[in-house]
């Protein structure tokens, strides 16, 4: 199908380097696609040139005329009165509005004042649908939200009309709403035609052979060069021409590392292994505001346990793992906490770095070019780089730094402190899919107690010994293994009451029925003609359309024309399918009618 929204050659400069370098992407009707990339690649940026919202240096970005499209920013901003007023300033309906910030549980009088980070993602998220854009642009759009929350997003696509492109870190999310990948890497996108479960092994292929070349390139150089040290010299002319070629191949291959990803190393400092016995709660009960958050809980946490924490945002996971820890006193029970432990907590609210710190005083705290891991020196920037920071960064305020690297800076800090008990509460927001396999793997080689708050389905399965889940109505309960162990021993755990109207409604005595009609209303019988005349012309346009879209120049002629046409026949074909539905429904009502007369 014809892009409706598209780039072309696009180039930008970063500073001194080329962020894109040749960059070519087509959403096409009704796609479902993702962005998949490296922190600092710049996928967030290519969405902002794809949204209109960043011009490139370089290359064209095409759509057809009236195009709409919204992005959903990474760190969404929520102002206005209201969050009715603010999910209806960009166009859409006030009553779209109210009702997609009531499907995202949200209350359209409130004031967008003291929103926590999932409630500021649901107003971004209820205010893009509600908008009905043809394209919709997600950057890492499961960020903050609950389980709950992420299953409702993965309907709303779904169903949804839209083209839409995701950059997301939630493999488990892109597996069930994606029908096509694009890789942003090396400055370039590839495609894969296929969703999210077959990216992995096709960029392992891409990979492999990428390798290859560079191992070819190498001989080639060695070759060169030894032409050039041993080979005649009489014959200046061709030796002039080797030596350029010597001089590009190199300066190919310093591309190529320069472009190649850096090794992020990823360990914890050890320290003595605890007691056996890490926790014990016995009968833990909560409240706040008069809500119950946990209502008689029991657990037993052993040394080398890995234990989840899940539940819809508001639940208590948070509270819970403070009770667990001793920082927060249960209104009822008792909590014991083990013998030698060394714990270090991981914050979801980032609150550890302030606006003022840089990187380096952030590693650094009290001081000086030595950072503490593992129990020897190492200096500032040598560390740094084991989470893929640059010198050249490590003066810059921590504000500067995207998402994901704050995210790194936190592990990096978190990781140098001795542990044995080690509690990440949503470890996993704006990482990029290789630094969660890295942490993957570290969480798995971990000799100690892991605790770990997260919304990540895929990456709960991965580690998880026992699952924890709160339904935020009191109700807790723990299931041996991962996440689909817990929703195979639990359905409906956490599935939301049903609203009082709602149950009002099943409790109410049906209505008496009225007369029974003999025949279609004027105003379908009207409908019908006009759907028959429809029909019948429908098919005769859409062969036109597609005749003219089989010019096989007509693309490169005139790309406006082009998207034009295709856009067009998609809406016929859509009212085509419309038209034969309807049509249908009301013939089979004509023959009810006409059968409950006779």
């Amino acid at each position: 199908m014809a892009p409706v929204l598209a780039l072309r050659d696009v180039r930008l400069a970063d500073g001194p380097r080329w962020l894109f370098d040749g960059v070519d992407l087509g959403l096409e009707g009704r796609g479902r696609a993702c962005l998949v990339g490296r922190n600092g690649a710049g996928k967030s940026t290519l969405l902002r040139i794809l949204a209109g919202l960043t011009a490139p240096d370089e290359g064209e970005r095409t759509l057809p005329p009236g195009t709409r499209i919204t992005l959903v920013a990474q760190e969404p901003f929520v102002e206005g009165a209201t969050l009715l007023e603010f999910a209806a300033a960009g166009g859409a309906a006030r009553h779209e509005a109210e009702a997609a910030l009531e499907a995202f549980g949200l209350d359209p009088a409130r004031a967008p004042v003291g929103l926590s980070g999932g409630e500021a993602r649901r107003a971004a998220l209820a205010r893009a649908f509600a908008e009905q854009p043809d394209v919709l642009l997600l950057d890492e759009p499961t960020n903050h939200l609950d389980i709950v929350a992420i299953e409702q997003l993965e309907a709303l696509i779904g169903r949804n009309r839209a083209s839409v492109l995701i950059v997301s870190h939630d493999r488990a999310f892109l597996e069930r709403v994606t029908s096509r990948c694009f890789w942003l890497e090396s400055r370039r996108v590839r495609r894969l035609d296929a969703g999210f479960a077959d990216f992995e092994p096709w960029a392992e292929k891409l990979m492999a052979a990428e390798a290859e070349a560079s191992r070819r390139l190498d001989k080639a150089i060695e070759r060169e060069a030894d032409w050039l040290a041993y080979g005649v010299t009489a014959r200046r002319a061709r030796n002039e021409g080797r030596r350029r070629r010597l001089v590009a191949m190199r300066q190919e291959k310093a591309e190529s590392l320069r472009l190649a990803r850096g090794d992020l190393t990823l360990a914890s400092a050890a320290v003595q292994p605890s007691g056996k016995r890490v926790l014990e709660a016995k009968g833990i009960t909560k409240a706040y505001g008069g809500r119950t958050l946990i209502q008689a809980f029991s657990t037993r946490v052993l040394r080398g346990d890995r234990v989840a924490i899940v539940g819809p945002n508001g639940a208590g996971k948070t509270t819970l793992v403070k009770i667990l820890l001793g920082e927060t006193a249960p209104d009822a029970g008792s909590v014991k906490l083990g013998v030698g432990l060394e714990i270090v907590y991981v914050d979801q609210a980032r609150a550890d770095l302030v606006e003022d710190m840089t990187l380096w005083s952030a590693l650094a705290p009290l001081g000086g070019d030595q950072v503490m891991v593992q129990g020897q020196p190492r200096h500032v920037a040598a560390y740094a780089k084991d989470f893929l920071f640059r010198d050249d960064q490590l003066r810059q305020p921590v504000t500067s730094l995207s998402g994901g690297e704050r995210n790194r800076l936190l592990l990096a800090r978190a990781l140098a402190r001795p542990s044995n008990v080690l509690v990440l509460d949503e470890p996993t927001n704006d990482l990029d899919m290789d630094t969660l396999d890295l942490l993957e793997d570290m969480l798995a080689d971990y000799a100690g107690t892991l605790i770990l708050v997260s919304h990540d389905r895929d990456f709960i399965d991965r580690l998880a010994t026992s699952t924890i889940a709160l339904d935020g109505r009191g109700h807790a309960v723990e299931t041996p293994g991962g996440w689909k162990d817990f929703l195979s021993q639990n359905p409906g755990f956490l599935e939301p009451p049903e609203p009082p109207a709602v149950r009002r409604a099943r409790a109410a005595p049906p209505p008496r029925p009225a007369a029974p009609a003999v025949k279609l209303s004027f105003k379908d019988q009207r409908r019908l003609a006009e759907l028959e005349a429809r029909l019948a012309a429908l098919p005769a346009e859409i062969a036109a359309l597609e005749h003219h879209l089989h010019d096989p120049g007509l693309y490169g002629r005139d790309p406006a024309a082009f998207a034009r046409t295709s856009t067009a026949l998609e809406a016929a074909r859509d009212e085509l399918a419309a038209a034969e539905e309807a049509w249908l429904e009301l013939e089979t009502l004509k023959e009810s009618l006409a059968r409950g007369a006779g």
